[in-house]
C-alpha cells in the first residue's frame, strides 16, 4: 500500500485525511490479505512540514464543519488497527507529519533518511489530539512524548532507533526490500496464526484510541473555534 499524492510524496490535507479511513477499510474488508506493506512515495514518506499559514484548518472553524473532520478522524486510526493481518511500515523517508500512521505498523522499518516530527499540530498552532497524544507518549515514554508534541521535536531514524520507535534502519534503497523479505516470511505461517496474532497485538492499542481519541479530537476542534487577537 503506496501512499501519493499524484504521484509523488504525499501531501497531507483534507482529501487524504478523507481517503485514508476509507482505504484502510478496504483493506480490512479483503479476507484474502494476509500481511500489509504500508510505505511513501519518492524521497518522503508524508510531508510537507506544517505551519501556521499551510496547516489544513483554520481558526474560527464552525461545529459543522469540524464535524467531518472528527470522524474522518475517529475512522482513520481505528480502521488502520481494525485491519486483521500484520501490518509492515517502510517509512522511505521523512514524516513530517501524522508519523502515527507508519509508527503504529508492528514492524516499522525506516530509511536512514527518515525523520519524525510533528509538525502539523502545536508547532503550527494546532492540539496534537488526533492520535498523537495517545501514541508518542505510549512509544517514547510520558515525558520524552510531551516533550517531542510540545517542541516540535525532530528525530532523525538513528534517534528513533534508540528510543525503540523503529526496528531497523537501512539505506533507503533497501527499505522496501526487506518489508518484503519479512513478508514472505511472515506468509509462511497460517492464516489464522497472522490474523489473531495481530488482532492480540492490536487490541490494547485499538482499547487506548477507543478511550482517548475522540475526546482529543474534541479538544483539538475546541482549540480551533478561539479567535485570538
Amino acid at each position: 500500500m503506496r501512499l501519493h499524492t499524484d504521484g509523488g510524496p504525499l501531501r497531507w490535507g483534507l482529501v487524504p485525511h478523507g481517503e485514508l479511513p476509507d482505504a484502510f477499510a478496504e483493506v480490512g474488508r479483503d479476507r484474502d490479505n494476509r500481511v500489509v506493506i504500508l510505505t511513501g512515495t519518492g524521497e518522503e514518506f508524508s510531508g510537507l512540514r506544517a505551519t501556521a499559514a499551510t496547516r489544513s484548518l483554520t481558526q474560527g472553524i464552525t461545529a459543522a464543519a469540524y464535524d467531518r473532520v472528527h470522524w474522518e478522524g475517529r475512522a482513520l486510526l481505528m480502521n488502520l488497527l481494525n485491519i486483521e493481518v500484520p501490518v509492515i511500515a517502510a517509512i522511505n523517508g521523512p514524516a513530517w507529519r501524522h508519523c502515527e500512521i507508519p509508527l503504529l505498523s508492528d514492524i516499522v522499518l525506516a530509511s536512514e533518511t527518515a525523520q519524525f516530527q510533528d509538525s502539523a499540530h502545536f508547532m503550527s498552532g494546532m492540539l496534537p489530539g488526533d492520535g498523537m497524544h495517545i501514541l508518542m507518549p505510549l512509544l517514547m515514554g510520558v515525558n520524552r512524548g510531551r516533550y517531542f508534541l510540545l517542541t516540535g521535536q525532530t528525530l532523525s531514524a538513528q534517534e528513533a532507533l534508540a528510543l525503540g520507535l523503529v526496528n531497523e534502519v537501512l539505506p533507503q534503497a533497501q527499505v522496501l526490500d526487506r518489508a518484503w523479505e519479512h513478508a514472505r516470511r511472515l506468509t509462511q505461517k497460517p492464516t489464522l496464526l497472522l490474523r489473531y496474532t495481530r488482532l492480540m497485538f492490536t487490541e490494547h492499542l485499538r482499547k487506548r484510541m477507543q478511550d482517548l481519541l475522540g475526546y482529543g479530537l474534541a479538544m483539538e476542534g475546541l482549540a480551533l473555534m478561539e479567535q485570538p487577537e
